[in-house]
């Protein structure tokens, strides 16, 4: 899968480098007799620019975007460091405009991964190739145009539907309300479903990073949970339902280790990822390490002379929910005196870190205490840089390099866990609980499923506000904690910061964001969402 990516780079620096010549030619298709896919094997290099498009926003605007309007991450200036125009601090206070940076790039990103689609969509369909291999082809096309969509309706509610490549001048698609998108998608992936492959303990490596009944299955019960938020009608039995199409499955399973599903070496071996983003350092796109790690600790963990910035860490109520006894995913946060990490990646109490040049152990601290009269600005000398609890959730990559800065780890966009958690309070909801496999699995059995593999106290009872917060454990940093918020109504919840000179917008209308105005001035049937 890697190996596509790649491969689609070079092709766009080939294409870049040999465009700009002979502007007379009329260009009808960027493909003839000869080049045209017919096998599988030209199909699956065919359609990799549509992995490559997800994986180039995915890790950094869109994920900015679902995490830094929470707080399950924040990212202060430093003394006018990193304040990048105020960008962060809007996320984090509510008050982004139409402008905002990543309100225009997310939507170019997604609508270009849809549009990427249509046109693999309508070359599929003349390609000269078997109809099996065109079906299949097809319809692993649409899976991820619907996944596009998807993010595309949870971010901006209201979104044209488009279907065609190229779209004509005359004919600009028009606003669609999200429950007719919503509609739209649960249509595309319910078709696709007969046709997807199925996951099994011999063909992950196969389809890993590609759309399989499993994706399908697993975002229709995102979907149903959420389908009172996206269209105002509860469908839980539903949710239940899709997620037991999952569960059933049983190449699907609980790794033993939480740490191995997010390490740098992850990917198909990791047997509860259901959907993931495949990144290395040839595929742009996970900067985690460079923005929510701490730098002064990098030669300690094994990573010389790579310059990472001071800048994103969580906030103290968000890490209060890391209260469980043993729980090994509180280990995954950097706060307080810090050690260099032993061969078991836990703190090396015989290896304390210093400063460099002195001896004063580093220190990271959970508040993040504001300069007076400086918006959402922490200071920038060394102790106002420990300001502030870090993750190494995706662990730091020791290939990481300077020109780069990126990371090797594969971010996961659904996975088992999520699964069962989402079953778990779909059934508090008023579904009924079910049985798979044999087992009646209600909500306590499958919360304790997952706390029990991160060794964590096992639950007694169990309510909604519980699973939301074991959500918030479990799936941190993973971009679903604003869709959680909003679902629980909780995304207006203010946590003011000391010395904090703003305040959150708590309009509800912010729960979706605008369409960027270069948009609406490129097409007049497009409408500016409610409140903007």
């Amino acid at each position: 899968m890697k190996k596509i990516y790649i491969l689609t780079a070079a092709c766009a620096a080939i294409l870049a480098a040999t465009s700009c010549t002979k502007l007379d030619v009329k260009v009808e298709s960027q493909y003839v007799k000869d080049n045209f896919p017919v096998t599988s094997a030209d199909f699956a290099a065919f359609y990799g620019t549509m992995y490559s498009n997800l994986s180039s926003s995915y890790g950094v605007p869109y994920w900015r975007m679902q995490e830094l309007s929470t707080d399950e991450a924040i990212l202060p200036a430093r003394d006018g460091n990193f304040d990048d125009g105020g960008q962060y601090r809007q996320l984090h206070y509510h008050t982004w405009t139409f402008d905002h940076a990543n309100v225009k790039t997310v939507w170019e990103w997604g609508f270009g991964g849809i549009n990427t689609c249509n046109r693999l969509i309508g070359a599929t369909a003349i390609a000269p190739s078997t109809d099996a291999i065109k079906l299949a082809g097809t319809t692993e096309v649409k899976t991820m145009r619907a996944l596009y969509y998807f993010m595309m309706m949870d971010i901006y509610g209201n979104v044209p539907i488009i279907e065609n490549f190229p779209v004509p001048a005359n004919a600009l698609p028009a606003t669609v309300s999200r429950d007719k998108v919503f509609e739209f998608i649960e249509k595309e992936l319910l078709a696709a479903i007969p046709n997807l492959p199925q996951k099994t303990t011999s063909n992950n490596t196969l389809y890993y990073g590609k759309p399989t009944r499993g994706l399908a299955f697993a975002l229709l019960s995102k979907m149903y949970l959420n389908a009172e938020v996206y269209t105002g009608k509860s469908r839980y039995p539903e949710a239940v339902a899709m997620a037991d199409s999952v569960l059933k499955n049983t190449a699907y399973a609980l790794d033993a280790k939480y740490s191995d599903i997010f390490d740098v070496n992850n990917g198909p071996q990791i047997t509860e990822t259901i959907f993931a983003i495949p990144y290395d350092q040839q595929i742009p796109g996970n900067q985690i390490t460079r923005f929510g790690f701490y730098p002064a600790l990098a030669p300690a963990y094994g990573i010389p002379g790579v310059g990472f910035s001071i800048s994103m860490s969580t906030t103290p109520e968000f890490y209060d929910t890391f209260n469980l006894t043993n729980d090994i995913r509180t280990s995954f946060w950097l706060i307080g005196k810090q050690y260099a990490p032993d061969a078991n990646r836990k703190p090396d109490l015989t290896k304390p870190v210093f400063n460099a040049g002195t001896t004063t152990q580093i220190e990271l601290t959970r508040d993040l205490i504001l300069k007076p009269g400086k918006p959402m600005d922490v200071g920038n000398t060394v102790a106002d840089q420990a300001k502030g609890i870090r993750s190494v959730k995706y662990w730091p990559d020791v290939n990481a390099i300077q020109a780069t800065r990126l990371n090797g780890n594969d971010m996961p966009f659904l996975r088992l866990a999520d699964v069962m958690l989402m079953k778990a309070e779909a059934i508090l909801r008023g579904a009924p609980a079910t049985t798979v496999n044999g087992e009646l699995q209600t909500p306590l059995i499958l919360i304790n499923k997952v706390r029990a593999r991160a060794g964590a106290a096992l639950a007694t009872t169990v309510t909604l506000q519980s699973i939301l917060d074991e959500r918030a454990r479990e799936l941190s940093w993973e971009a679903w904690r604003r869709n959680d918020l909003i679902r629980y109504g909780q995304f207006e919840t203010e946590y003011p910061l000391q010395n904090d000179v703003l305040t959150m917008d708590k309009n509800t209308t912010k729960r979706i964001y605008p369409v960027p105005t270069s948009e609406l001035r490129l097409n007049s049937n497009l409408k500016q969402n409610p409140g903007y």
